[in-house]
């Protein structure tokens, strides 16, 4: 988030997730976003090589879906599409199927919904991983019909198909391998016993013909998906990753004819080892990046599939998309709680673990919220379901995830640039590789003699030979697909961390921002404190011309008809003493400053010294004990009545347990901190000296809270503003990172770019540890994703470097990329003060709950 963004959004956008297939590195994600951008309406446009989508925004109404896959398609890539055939109930005329129509086509993802009035039925095409039959499914139920279930094995299998996804991908780049290695490793053992033994068996000429006939089925038959996506990259006008295995092998594989007529040596069995070598590389790295992926599918895996619910008197079971809400859910001990809602009745403990990455259970009673996917571990429990589908918690955090793994890291900008013009500046220079040794074989000759220490290195080759040799090691060293692979990666598993500790985090940019953090600033209530203020002192006047218990009736009183937090604990103190209340009429909210009301006839006025002075109301002789109380740590309010004040009611706000410790960690991170609160000066400073906060800025209006974020800008830099992203969006909005701190379900995700699902601030020193971890990876992974193209490729250009260890360096480079990104979840993010305790959450948490008495 950038200093001085807007606040306000001018043009309604709509965001879409494309699920991309035959991406293969660095280069294709470039053309995949120029032509996404270039479809009208269209904004910000993020492609994930790791995760295989696009993610973009567009004005609503001036793009289509339809579009959108079009554009990716005529670029020589797929989106994942499906075809749903639906049976609609209660459609009776034309006006009905229009009305369905519409409905099917406002879901996001739907391409084309077409209905059937004859046959009621409804063929939808829809992005899979954006549109799902739950989706489908609601959107029909709203419009006002009714989708009949019908048995699908299809149906089914497609759907469990799509989950398996990655499971598939790993197992046919699998099969690829080992079949590519079954052909390649005679051709190895009759190679290398040429190279021992310096015989030709049975002769040159069975052995170039053997060479040729074993690469063709490791070229043609497992390595033709390459073969495929080169080839159809050439044909829209660009070359990618798998260009230049094509040319580096089908160079190679021509050598073997050629051998026949003219002074060639035959590479055709070089050409089937590099093949086999990137389908090794495309393996681990597909196995890899699942790893990376498990977040998300943990995720998905943790939602209930059907629930128990009470229709018509009479419990029955239901898929999970047919809950709605209203529907009262009955839950036992065991059991997962279908979807977010508010217990009805029952009394139980509940695992919260994957949501808040806390192990210990919280009790839950009548009137409590509970969230989907947590488990009830002791009483029965019947709970009425609020929210569904999309709008759960569960459905949230992982759009979070999705959106964090499906934006980019800042620092991705150099890689994109260097990408733009890698695959044409690569193949340039294995052009002049080609002419530099066919005109100046001496020149390249003696350069290559420099290097006959080096066991591959074979001085005596032909130029031609030599100058093919050089080039085909060009075009493999060369790949740009660790580029493409370096942030997204350790994005992947960095935003995975963070759900596991209930850190919500949004996009990759917000992850680098808050590693470069300056300064801190915490709202007090709700954040450093507890957010529950308890009455704790009640004095009156030294006259005693009201008592303590009238005083707090006044109070009470003119405070029932307010929302804040003090009020509501002046309310609840004298309700618990059994204080008749009076009705406040008349009701005035000053901000900032307090309340004003008429009860039983009288005017009451609770609030602050300058809601005092301006109503000219002298409060000086209470003024001794108002320091008192502030230098307590306590908010001090004002009574008066009738034009009298009579006394004052102190409230405190407990601190956070953690508070104090979180402070002095990210202290010891080198950070500064601050404080922003509307209480007056010396409570506030009362407050941050206990925790050990540098800066107090007190008396702020909610207004004011932005200038007071904009002046820290500029006078300290980076700023990092915690709330609870509710009454502290505009600051949230203003500072460069923004976190909401939140418990449950009541997470604001809209104006911060992350989100605390716990309530404490330990959470904040996780969320920069987390930073800081993933930032540094994705900084090794983009060194050595330079490092093995800036001193491998000149050593090709010079033939020092064998085409089959090139093209095994290049697989490395993407292994090592992917496999560094997974080593992160090695790293424990907690304070060392958590991992003294032996408290708070634990690394991997995420879809292991405790387990539970059933």
């Amino acid at each position: 988030m950038s200093e001085g963004k807007m606040t306000d959004v001018k043009v309604k956008t709509d965001k879409v997730t494309l699920p991309v297939r035959g991406m293969t590195c660095a280069s294709c994600v470039a053309h995949v976003e120029k032509a996404l951008k270039n479809v009208e309406g269209v904004g910000e446009v993020s492609v994930n090589l790791a995760t295989e989508k696009a993610s973009l925004d567009f004005k609503t109404g001036a793009a289509k879906v339809g579009d959108l896959v079009n554009a990716v398609r005529e670029t020589g890539y797929e989106v994942a599409t499906d075809t749903l055939n639906l049976q609609i109930e209660g459609m009776t005329c034309a006006s009905c199927v229009n009305h369905v129509e519409q409905a099917l086509n406002k879901v996001p993802g739907v391409i084309e919904a077409n209905v059937n009035l004859a046959t009621e039925r409804a063929a939808v095409t829809y992005v899979t991983e954006t549109a799902s039959l739950g989706d489908l499914k609601r959107a029909v139920r709203e419009a006002g019909y009714q989708v009949v279930e019908e048995p699908d094995e299809d149906l089914a299998a497609r759907e469990q198909a799509q989950e398996d996804e990655v499971v598939r991908k790993m197992r046919k780049a699998r099969f690829r391998m080992r079949m590519a290695w079954v052909f390649t490793a005679p051709i190895i053992v009759w190679m290398f016993a040429e190279m021992l033994f310096g015989i030709i068996w049975p002769n040159e000429t069975v052995f170039n013909l053997g060479m040729i006939v074993l690469a063709l089925p490791v070229l043609f038959w497992v390595g033709r998906q390459t073969y495929r996506s080169g080839l159809t990259a050439v044909l829209h006008g660009y070359a990618n990753m798998d260009t230049l295995i094509t040319l580096g092998t089908g160079a190679s594989l021509l050598t073997g004819p050629a051998s026949f007529f003219f002074p060639v040596a035959n590479y055709a069995g070089v050409s089937a080892m590099i093949m086999a070598f990137h389908l090794t590389g495309r393996y681990v790295e597909e196995s890899a990046k699942g790893r990376a992926s498990q977040a998300i599918r943990k995720l998905l895996e943790l939602g209930a599939k059907t629930a128990r619910v009470m229709r018509d008197g009479e419990e029955v079971e239901v898929p999970i998309d047919d809950v709605q809400v209203g529907d009262v859910m009955v839950v036992r001990p065991g059991e997962k709680i279908p979807t977010d809602g508010v217990v009805l009745s029952g009394e139980s403990a509940v695992d919260e673990s994957m949501a808040t990455g806390e192990s210990m259970p919280v009790n839950k009673e009548e009137g409590d919220e509970v969230i989907g996917a947590t488990i009830n571990q002791e009483g029965l429990l019947k709970v009425e379901a609020t929210k569904v589908g999309k709008d759960t918690f569960l459905a949230q955090v992982i759009k979070l995830v999705e959106e964090a793994q499906g934006s980019k890291v800042p620092i991705q900008a150099l890689a994109d640039r260097v990408t733009g013009v890698f695959v044409p500046t690569v193949m340039t220079v294995a052009a002049v590789t080609l002419l530099l040794n066919l005109l100046f074989p001496g020149v390249m000759g003696s350069l290559l003699e420099l290097g006959n220490f080096l066991p591959w290195v074979n001085p005596t080759l032909t130029a031609i030979t030599l100058a093919i040799v050089s080039m085909v090691a060009v075009l493999v060293i060369a790949c740009p697909c660790a580029l493409g692979l370096a942030t997204p990666t350790a994005l992947m598993v960095g935003s995975g961390m963070g759900a596991e500790h209930g850190i919500l985090i949004r996009s990759g940019e917000a992850i680098q921002t808050l590693k470069d953090a300056d300064i801190i600033i915490f709202d007090k209530t709700g954040t450093i404190t507890k957010g529950k203020p308890e009455v704790t002192d009640v004095v009156g006047t030294t006259d005693e011309s009201m008592t303590n218990e009238e005083i707090l009736h006044w109070a009470a009183s003119a405070e029932r008809g307010s929302e804040h937090p003090l009020g509501r604990a002046i309310v609840e103190q004298a309700e618990a003493r059994g204080a008749e209340l009076g009705e406040p009429g008349e009701f005035l909210a000053i901000r900032g400053m307090g309340v004003q009301a008429l009860v039983d006839g009288k005017r009451v006025l609770v609030g602050s010294r300058r809601l005092m002075e301006e109503s000219e109301l002298d409060s000086a002789p209470l003024e001794e004990t108002l320091r008192r109380l502030e230098n307590e740590a306590k908010t001090a309010m004002l009574v008066a009545v009738d034009g009298d004040v009579v006394g004052v009611i102190a409230v405190a706000d407990t601190l956070k347990e953690d508070s104090a410790d979180a402070i002095e960690a990210l202290h010891k991170m080198g950070l500064e901190t601050a404080m922003i609160t509307g209480d007056n000066r010396r409570t506030a400073e009362a407050i941050a000296e206990h925790v050990g906060i540098d800066y107090v800025l007190a008396e702020v209006l909610p207004d004011g809270k932005v200038a007071e974020v904009q002046k820290l800008q500029e006078r300290i830099g980076s700023v990092v503003f915690v709330g609870d992203g509710i009454n502290d969006a505009p600051a949230l909005t203003q500072a460069n990172i923004g976190i909401a701190i939140g418990t449950g379900t009541d997470i604001a995700i809209e104006a911060s770019d992350v989100t605390l699902v716990r309530g404490e601030l330990t959470g904040v020193v996780e969320a920069v540890n987390l930073s800081r971890a993933t930032f540094r990876k994705i900084r090794q992974n983009l060194f050595w994703a330079f490092f093995y193209n800036v001193v491998m490729l000149p050593l090709a250009v010079i033939g020092w470097m064998h085409p089959v260890l090139a093209e095994i360096a290049m697989a490395t480079s993407s292994i090592t990329v992917v496999t560094n990104a997974n080593t992160l979840r090695r790293v424990d993010i907690r304070p060392e003060y958590v991992k003294e305790q032996g408290e708070g959450p634990q690394p991997g948490m995420v879809g292991q709950p405790a387990e539970s008495p059933a």
